[in-house]
């Protein structure tokens, strides 16, 4: 149960979950782009995560723990909990005790997980509800000792009376992609103790073991010794370690198969597996009726986890798992389960989508149906559905609000980067044990020191521009960090912006130093190297811009623009390993394509054809939308959310222009993908108010060519008519008067022609790699060329030519910006040998 899931959605791959219940008409995703609450807090040097529900603190007076501690462990429990520390009977006393009575005494609240800790004359004191809480007492203690005000060993005299909100917090392993090593779930559930977290889902959907056709096999040796060396891990720190079937896909409902699950689950009993979870998440067929589901599940309370004795209640995942495609009504599954389940068995949820907020609306539209407060399955900071990110924000969209009674926990599906994935689930681990005091911001400011407490200000840096996945689950991103277009230059803007580049393009040198957690720094490193060659672009997009500005040297503008460019590598690593997608590439990209456009309009005085892409979505006029206009039929503009009524997509054309073509090339290819509108007409306007038709109503058009009449128009939109689709919207191609060698005006010779016009279009935007001869005309009343084109690997030569193909007047080219006069006025054409990618053949008359 993944955000995979919304992508298997919109390409039309998932089958309906009940008859007769049409899952692809439940498309709803929002891309609102919510801002970070909170703010930072000033902890005096205390850090304590999560949060203590009480702390009081007297600095006044203080303990010398530089020596350690003398320990009194009165039940003999914690002699190797006490890793982060000195015990030596010369130390401070330190007693440790958990259980009913002592807990009553201590004023310890009634619940698992509770403790008292006092640092007082006499010493320190951990007092545990029961032995978790004790635990968890010690977990305070050693972040206490970790902290900055206890560098020195001062450790002031506080009371911390805790408890935590939800029963259930942890992390399921849930997601598609590479599984986590052994070594990093180790490291995680070490991660998951020392910050109060009891839960570990073990069910990661790569696990043969777990899912169809192996989850009635036994694990192999090695892997089956992983799980038992997991389960002890889980056992020192604390956490409940759950291990997951997934067999919805094939099971078979007879007793055959139950037999097989009683056994596999009989296997893992005798590795050391206490917690149980059963998923019915992403599977078709007769493996989704809910009948079945629950009849299995109350069997194998009563026949296995009540046999046992030993075993906690079930956790399910049902297949209706979001309010994205449940049914709602009395028929299905969410209510059969209420109707029919044991009412201990957990029963998951995901929100009103895949990937969404925590809110109490979508509680209560589940717990009504279910009859027992939701799991909530978070899908964040998974990243299954965009791999090329790395999720480093605050955690927030989660109600402070809920309580226990609305929700019986929270567990967060992270990424395949474990490592990575902490900075998140420490915000996770704070939220779900005190809800109503969780402060997002403060919460992260606080992580980021935990996890590169030598590097901190350069993980910040990265990690504040590496929150957005562009599309999907959408998360706030630079929000210290202001950019602006070129029209709205001011210079104390740009300096500010300037200074931010060059912090970011120092990052991965900073974390190479100065981060000692070497499992996150392989992790980051992909995406470290890129930042910093978005801080160096960044940083020379704002130097081209005060050359740019000051107009009086057009050579040297076009030389360094084009040293700023990202040939087709740059764009290639980047778009593996994003970062800075909310404003800094767009800023990137925005503010060439705005030099870009001034420039060509300044050399031929006309408004160049660089257009831009509009629409109805909101990521319509984002740089998501150049990927229709890039001439690529491999790229395309999604709209990231399901289409509606009235949509549309379209070209801003930058002037009114007389068209008389427009071809549109709808979907992610032209045969059987969904993602298009099925019914659409195109229409044209010169005002963007009063639209009129181009062609008739379109039906199950992906490829949409016009040609006719010139009409005068500035804007040209494909709007999409009644329809029942509800999926994406996707667009490879959207060309207004497509240039052709036959409409060009004059002719040309190359050894690509119809790329070859790429060189004379208008727009900056485009070019022509030319690898021999280019041969174009030369029109009568030519006084001269200028040639923009990229950085030259070696000169080329420039032949005027007369009407018999002699050469008039030859020269070397050895400089992207170019001008050639002509020679006489018996030059008729003129001819670059050479390779070069040209931009553009400005006409100077």
């Amino acid at each position: 149960m993944i955000a995979a899931v919304a992508c298997a959605m919109a390409c039309g791959t998932l089958a309906a979950q009940e008859a007769e219940f049409d899952l692809s008409s439940q498309r709803s995703e929002v891309q609102n782009v919510l801002p970070v609450t909170g703010k930072k807090l000033d902890h005096q040097g205390l850090i304590v995560n999560p949060m203590p529900h009480r702390m009081t603190v007297d600095r006044a007076n203080v303990w010398n723990v530089s020596e350690g501690f003398a320990l009194k462990d009165k039940q003999n429990k914690f002699a190797n909990a006490f890793g982060f520390t000195t015990l030596d009977k010369k130390g401070v006393k330190l007693n440790v005790d958990f259980g009913g009575k002592a807990a009553a005494k201590a004023g310890v609240k009634e619940v698992s997980g509770a403790y008292m800790l006092r640092i007082d004359k006499k010493g320190v004191t951990i007092v545990g509800y029961d032995e978790r809480g004790a635990f968890y007492g010690i977990q305070t203690l050693r972040q206490l000792l970790e902290s900055p005000a206890v560098k020195d060993g001062e450790l002031p005299y506080m009371d911390i009376n805790d408890y935590p909100d939800l029963p259930n917090r942890g992390v399921v392993e849930g997601f598609y992609g590479t599984p986590w090593s052994h070594a990093v779930r180790l490291s995680l559930i070490d991660f998951y103790g020392k910050f109060k977290m009891n839960t570990y889902l073990y069910g990661p959907k790569d696990d043969p073991y777990h899912s169809c056709p192996n989850w009635r096999l036994p694990y192999p040796e090695k892997e089956a010794q992983n799980i038992k060396e997991l389960i002890e891990a889980c056992n020192r720190n604390y956490v409940d370690f759950v291990w997951a079937i997934h067999p919805g896909q094939d099971i078979k409902w007879n007793e055959e198969d139950y037999n097989n699950l009683v056994n596999k689950f009989n296997l893992m009993y005798d590795l050391g597996v206490r917690h149980f979870a059963i998923f019915f998440d992403d599977i078709s067929g007769e493996g989704t009726n809910p009948y079945k589901q629950t009849e299995l599940l109350n069997r194998l309370t009563d026949e296995f986890v009540k046999e046992k004795g030993d075993v906690s209640p079930l956790t399910v995942c049902p297949t209706d798992y979001s309010k994205l495609w449940a049914n709602p009504t009395p028929k299905g599954s969410l209510a059969i389960y209420g109707n029919t389940m044991n009412p201990e068995i957990k029963v998951f949820w995901t929100g009103d989508v895949v990937c969404s907020d925590l809110t109490p609306e979508t509680l209560e539209f589940v717990d009504s149906r279910i009859k027992r407060p939701a799991y909530y399955w978070w899908n964040y900071p998974v990243t299954d559905y965009a791999r090329n990110f790395l999720l480093q924000g605050p955690v927030y969209g989660l109600d402070t609000s809920l309580t226990d009674k609305e929700t019986c926990g929270v567990v967060s599906n992270p990424m395949e980067h474990g490592e990575a994935s902490k900075l998140a689930l420490y915000g996770v681990a704070d939220y779900t044990w005190n809800v109503a005091a969780y402060n997002p911001i403060d919460n992260w400011e606080r992580g980021l020191g935990e996890l590169a407490p030598d590097a901190r200000e350069a993980y910040r840096t990265f990690a504040i521009h590496s929150c957005d996945t562009e599309t999907g689950y959408r998360r706030d991103e630079s929000w210290e960090t202001k950019t602006f277009r070129l029209a709205d230059w001011s210079d104390q803007a740009a300096q500010a912006l300037e200074d931010e580049f060059e912090r970011i393009e120092k990052v991965p040198a900073q974390m190479e130093q100065g981060c000692s957690n070497n499992l996150l720094k392989g992790e980051l490193r992909p995406w470290l190297v890129e930042f910093g060659k978005l801080g160096t672009r960044g940083k020379q997009a704002i130097e081209l811009a005060r050359i740019y500005r000051a107009g009086n040297d057009d050579a040297g503008f076009w030389n360094k623009y084009v040293q700023n460019l990202m040939d087709a590598d740059d764009r290639k690593a980047f778009e593996e390993h994003k970062s800075g997608t909310l404003k800094l590439q767009p800023f990137y990209l925005n503010i060439m394509d705005d030099m870009a456009f001034g420039f060509l309009k300044k050399l031929t005085g006309e408004t160049p054809k660089q257009y831009k892409g509009i629409g109805s979505f909101s990521n319509s006029t984002t740089v998501l939308s150049k990927l229709m206009l890039d001439n690529d039929l491999n790229t395309h503009y999604t709209s990231g959310i399901g289409q509606k009524p009235n949509d549309w997509i379209g070209v801003d054309l930058r002037d009114v222009r007389d068209v008389n073509a427009v071809t549109i090339i709808q979907g992610r290819n032209s045969v059987d993908d969904v993602d298009y509108f099925d019914h659409a007409v195109v229409q044209y306007s010169a005002d963007g108010k009063t639209w009129k038709p181009l062609t008739e109503e379109l039906t199950k058009q992906y490829d949409i060519n016009w040609k006719g009449d010139a009409v005068k128009a500035r804007y040209i939109r494909l709007l999409r008519l009644d329809s029942d689709r509800k999926n994406y919207a996707s667009v490879r191609s959207f060309e207004v008067n497509p240039l052709t060698p036959d409409n060009l005006g004059f002719a040309v010779k190359a050894e690509e022609p119809a790329k070859a016009v790429f060189a004379f279009d208008q727009n900056l935007e485009t070019s022509y790699l030319s690898k021999g001869t280019l041969t174009f005309e030369v029109s009568q009343g030519v006084k001269g060329y200028v040639l923009l084109m990229n950085k030259l690997s070696a000169p080329i030569t420039c032949k005027q030519l007369d009407k018999d193909g002699k050469v008039v007047s030859e020269t070397m080219l050895n400089t992207a910006f170019a001008k050639v006069e002509i020679a006489s006025d018996k030059v008729v054409s003129l001819s670059l040998e050479g390779t070069a990618e040209i931009f553009e053949v400005v006409t100077k008359k």
